[in-house]
């Protein structure tokens, strides 16, 4: 192939919303941003979501549909004088460009500030695209102007689709039919990553090919996947490649108490360059999802470990990031905390907006006293033990239990402490 070929996932970028695969909450007919789109106004915004779903490939059709500029930058190699040309550009333009920036989370705080004014006087279209949570990577003004809509990772009818595409492409390429005996390898591999997926499917078919296997047919199944690919597993990109793989194994590894594992893979991260910041956080989850009250130390040993690593800088804040990891891994562990707020958030979406009980209504007029707001409400305080037998639940749900003491020392307190209190009403 000679040095002007394009990779396939780039040759194979949807250039309109009829041809754009996944997203249906989003794009579908009818859909919220379907609708945006189709009336010509879109607000300024921000795609939330994994590598490889089609954040950018979203805003290039979005551009096109409606005949807008499109600019591009990218956070990594962008500053504050790149936004600015564009938005010097922008101001003789006679409908306001889309500005794309991948990764807007990698941008500063300046940087960030100085796409304020022209979002705000609608110079510019902003569309961000990242993977982090916007709600701790972008500023609270920008983000105030902005809307979030978050992109879901692509599920297996999605890269069905995108793989029979994909081998379509490749034996036009290397003039040879594909025979795909086996896909599930390749799915594996891709983790719902549109890029990645077809990154694999491309190396294998080259490998083959290269190989000598090109005698009119290549066959590909999931043992020669995982031959082909087997090098490339060796590398870690933080840019989004490997970069998930090896969080989801730094994080499970913790979960499961391997502080020898923990270790490795954060020595993985520390030697790729990765954001120390990143793998702080991911710890301060992890320290309420998965350690939660069986030792609530976990949580503030965390967050000490975030403020530290902000402080300290690199080379040092290893040393930190590695205490804080072999300490979560020899927790005890309980994922009670994040099943309470999982399983009371799909009563409130079967149950809907249930009536409070009218003794908890807060009353601050004599008119809400009048009509009984507060009523009956019973001071824990001025009891014994400083608890009051009362209902505190919704009259159509009363008793019922909502979170689960883990299996652990101080979870087990918290079951007795409750079972003398509320003696059989919640079954502890």
């Amino acid at each position: 192939m000679n040095q002007q070929y394009t990779p396939l996932a780039e040759r194979l970028r949807p250039t309109n919303l009829a041809e754009y695969i996944g997203q249906e909450h989003l794009v579908a007919p009818g859909a919220i941003l379907r609708i945006a789109i189709e009336s010509g106004r879109i607000p300024s915004m921000i795609f939330w979501g994994p590598p490889g779903v089609g954040k950018t490939t979203l805003a290039f059709i979005i551009s096109k549909q409606l005949n807008r500029g499109f600019f591009v930058l990218s956070a990594i190699s962008s500053g504050v004088k790149d936004v600015r040309d564009v938005i010097e550009r922008a101001k003789s333009m006679p409908h306001a460009p889309i500005l794309f920036i991948d990764e807007i989370h990698r941008f500063s705080k300046s940087q960030q500030d100085s796409l304020l004014g022209a979002v705000e006087k609608g110079l510019v279209t902003l569309v961000g695209a990242t993977t982090e949570n916007p709600s701790f990577e972008v500023i609270s003004p920008l983000l105030s102007r902005c809307q979030v809509y978050i992109l879901q990772s692509l599920e297996e009818k999605h890269l069905k689709t995108l793989l029979a595409h994909a081998v379509e492409t490749l034996e036009k390429d290397h003039k040879l039919k594909i025979k795909l005996v086996e896909s599930e390898a390749l799915f594996h591999l891709s983790g719902g990553d549109a890029r990645k997926l077809l990154n694999a499917i491309e190396l294998v078919a080259n490998v083959l090919t290269s190989e000598g296997q090109n005698s009119g047919e290549v066959v590909i199944t999931n043992a020669i996947t995982e031959k082909c690919i087997q090098n490339n597993l060796l590398k870690y990109d933080k840019g989004g490649e490997m970069h998930y793989d090896v969080i989801s194994a730094f994080i499970k590894s913790m979960r499961g108490s391997d502080p020898n594992a923990a270790v490795y893979y954060l020595a993985r991260m520390v030697e790729a360059g990765e954001d120390p910041l990143f793998i702080a956080r991911r710890m301060l989850i992890l320290a309420s999802e998965d350690i939660g009250n069986a030792n609530p130390n976990a949580l503030l040993l965390a967050n000490a470990c975030f403020d530290a690593v902000n402080k300290i800088g690199w080379p040092e804040s290893r040393i930190i990031l590695s205490q804080t990891a072999i300490y979560l891994a020899c927790s005890a562990k309980s994922n009670a905390s994040y099943m309470a707020i999982k399983k009371a958030q799909q009563i409130v979406k079967q149950t809907g907006n249930l009536s409070v009980p009218l003794a908890l209504r807060n009353a601050p007029t004599n008119l809400m006293k009048d009509i009984g707001y507060g009523s009956g409400y019973q001071y824990a305080h001025d009891f014994q033990g400083n608890f009051v037998d009362i209902e505190f639940l919704p009259d159509t749900i009363k008793g019922t239990s909502i979170y689960e003491p883990g299996n652990n020392a101080r979870e087990k307190e918290f079951r007795a402490s409750l079972r003398s209190q509320w003696k059989e009403k919640y079954g502890y």
